[in-house]
């Protein structure tokens, strides 16, 4: 029996075999023949996602390149790749995607699946720039879908979880290559929050980190600039990032006065170089995270009370809170469906525990309003799915139409989606 495990190590799946096909008819093969089935991305989720007892499949090995449309608009990718190596081959061909978040290690499906997001008030996840999917579903058979050839399945498999067949390729909507230009500063909190819709409408992508028990806050600003070619950066030194979870995993009453010397050690900077390169930052550091996308009207509100919470509880988290713009959609399963967002999100060591504050911060987010990120951490099941996303329903029936007997879910999936059965 094989073994995999998520890159937190959190998760840990004990797959009857794990398959890493190499040609689309390799995978239809596998699907057909096998009862159960999930994909493994590169482990950047943090929920269950790929756990099984089944046959867990890799996307890694799949062969075939870019395939650019006439008109440059889009391209067809392996839905296998590593949004790192996309990125970098887009660039090499003059294009690049209109967004990405801070993390470049995941598969391109895994993202698309989850609807894994970057920031910027005018810019959704990055499943709202998918055009179209060939789709291995349960009977091993290949589907192409978009708007026009089967626009249900397209509308339910553009956030998916993996529930509804296995993606091979996906067409991408992409720009003409730009440069990005990286600004980092300190700034009280409570002056960014004030400020928060002047900066997110004056600048195409804003974010800030703040630590709970710190009074300021790490603010990265970045705008398209014509010139630049730097080298990566960092917004939070890793090195000492890593020592500073070592000593409060030692000595967790010193985290708020570790988190204070950090804040104040983060130094002004600027950069510029392609956008691809500007976007991620290095995260080797291992942790737990949960995120909510909550209501644009209520972020603020739900940041301060998370804090406050976690100062009243004192609870030992040394990571800062991720506090950035997300723009609505019309994705049936998407957190920011029908609504522009912000996105909060809240980490803790890898090392120590974690699920007592995510407890205690999970409920806040929710008295918000708040969705969850589908791969990280949250509590929900079928009962709050179909509460919070009103056309669930609409995403259930496609589900159970292409994949009646449930191949492609596992227990997580199931409790997500029992009204689906």
């Amino acid at each position: 029996m094989a073994e995999w495990r998520n890159w937190s190590g959190s998760v840990v799946a004990a797959p009857e075999r794990l398959e890493r096909p190499k040609t689309e008819a390799e995978l239809c093969s596998i699907v057909a023949g096998a009862p159960r089935v999930r994909v493994a991305g590169t482990g950047h989720s943090f929920m269950p996602l790929c756990e099984t007892d089944g046959v867990l499949v890799s996307l890694a090995d799949m062969a075939g390149g870019l395939e650019i449309t006439p008109d440059r608009s889009s391209v067809w990718v392996p839905a296998g790749m590593p949004i790192g190596e996309l990125t970098a081959a887009l660039w090499a061909e003059g294009l690049s995607l209109a967004n990405q978040g801070d993390i470049d290690k995941q598969s391109l499906a895994g993202a698309l699946a989850t609807a894994t997001h970057g920031t910027g008030r005018t810019l959704g996840a990055l499943s709202t720039f998918s055009r179209a999917f060939r789709l291995v579903t349960a009977s091993g058979d290949v589907v192409e879908c978009d708007e026009t050839r089967e626009p249900e399945l397209f509308q339910a498999q553009r956030v998916s979880l993996g529930a509804l067949g296995v993606m091979s390729r996906v067409e991408l909507a992409v720009l003409p290559a730009y440069r990005l230009k990286e600004t980092l500063r300190r700034a009280p909190l409570t002056e960014l929050l004030a400020s928060w819709d002047e900066l997110a409408d004056s600048h195409r992508h804003v974010e800030f980190f703040v630590f709970p028990y710190a009074d300021e806050a790490l603010l990265k600003i970045l705008d398209v600039v014509e010139d630049g070619d730097e080298k990566p950066g960092v917004d939070i030194d890793s090195a000492a990032m890593q020592i500073i979870c070592d000593l409060t995993n030692l000595m967790p009453a010193a985290a708020p006065t570790l988190q204070r010397l950090i804040t104040k050690a983060m130094s002004p900077s600027t950069r510029a170089a392609p956008a691809h390169r500007i976007f991620p930052s290095e995260r080797p550091t291992r942790f737990e995270e949960m995120e909510y996308e909550i209501p644009a009207a209520n972020g603020a509100d739900a940041l301060r009370a998370g804090i406050a919470e976690v100062r009243a509880r004192k609870l030992p988290i040394i990571f800062p809170f991720e506090y950035r713009s997300v723009a609505a959609d019309d994705m049936w399963l998407s957190p920011m469906s029908g609504r522009d967002c912000i996105s909060i999100s809240f980490h803790q060591y890898a090392k120590m525990p974690w699920r007592e504050a995510f407890a205690v911060v999970e409920p806040v987010f929710a008295a918000h309003g708040g969705r969850p990120h589908w791969a990280k951490r949250h509590t929900l099941k079928s009962d709050d799915v179909l509460r919070l996303y009103p056309d669930a329903g609409r995403w259930g029936e496609v589900r159970k139409r292409w994949d009646p007997q449930a191949k492609f879910l596992n227990a997580h999936l199931r409790d997500l989606f029992a009204f689906s059965l």
